[in-house]
This record gives C-alpha cells, sequence and structure tokens, in this order.
C-alpha cells in the first residue's frame, strides 16, 4: 500500500513540475495546484495510522487514528484552494491585460513597453501599465 501512495505522489508531483516549465501561465497555476495535492498526500500517508476515531468515548487498549495529521491537511487544502483562487484571478487579469498567457509572449510585451517608456523619458512611476 506504501508503494502506491509512493507511485501516486510521485506521478503528482512530477506531472505538477513539467506543468510549471510550460511557458502557458494557467498551465502553471494547474502544475502548482498538482504540486500542492502532492503534498498534501505525502502530509496524509506520512502519519497514516489505521485506528479508531480520535472521539472521546474511547475503547481502551485500541489504537487511535491521529487527528493532527487530518487537522493539518485539511487545513493545507483550504490554503490550495485560496492560493488556487487567487493565482487563477491574476491569470485572469494578466490575460485581459496583455490577450496572451503565453510566458514569452507576455516578457516581449513587456520589454516592448519598457523599450517605449524609456524612448519617450517617462518615469517608470508615471507609466501606465
Amino acid at each position: 500500500m506504501n508503494l502506491l501512495y509512493a507511485i501516486v505522489i510521485g506521478t503528482l508531483f512530477g506531472s505538477g513540475v513539467l506543468l510549471m516549465l510550460k511557458g502557458d501561465l494557467f498551465r502553471v497555476v494547474a502544475g502548482i495546484v498538482l504540486v500542492s495535492n502532492a503534498a498534501n498526500l505525502t502530509l496524509m500517508a506520512s502519519g497514516l495510522t489505521r485506528g479508531q476515531a480520535p472521539i472521546l468515548p474511547l475503547d481502551p487498549g485500541e489504537p487511535v487514528a491521529d487527528p493532527l495529521v487530518q487537522a493539518m491537511t485539511l487545513t493545507a487544502l483550504v490554503i490550495g484552494f485560496a492560493v488556487t483562487a487567487v493565482l487563477l484571478a491574476l491569470s485572469l487579469g494578466v490575460y485581459r491585460s496583455g490577450r496572451s498567457v503565453d510566458l514569452d509572449d507576455l516578457s516581449e510585451q513587456e520589454t516592448e513597453e519598457a523599450l517605449e517608456r524609456e524612448a519617450t523619458d517617462i518615469p517608470p512611476d508615471e507609466a501606465v501599465l
């Protein structure tokens, strides 16, 4: 069973890293989500203890599942969803302003705008983005 967890976690992590290396902004966000989920699965797999639910009254002599791992994973999931929402909102704003999600195109647009500002001698803090 641990081998299955390791294979799934490795596949998720590898897929996430591969997506983060792509040149598309939304694929980068999807890669971050996959790496976050792989980290959550790693946390759950490392603290996996089988036993009765940690709710009183407990049966004496039987093992109890660790509630801390579950609470930490739930917190990580909530934070991951919030980060995903913020990243998607930022990506949408970048798409609306630049009309592209390709990181190379966005970099070229930024370089062109910087050259235009230098050519017109507008200070960077007064330039309209």
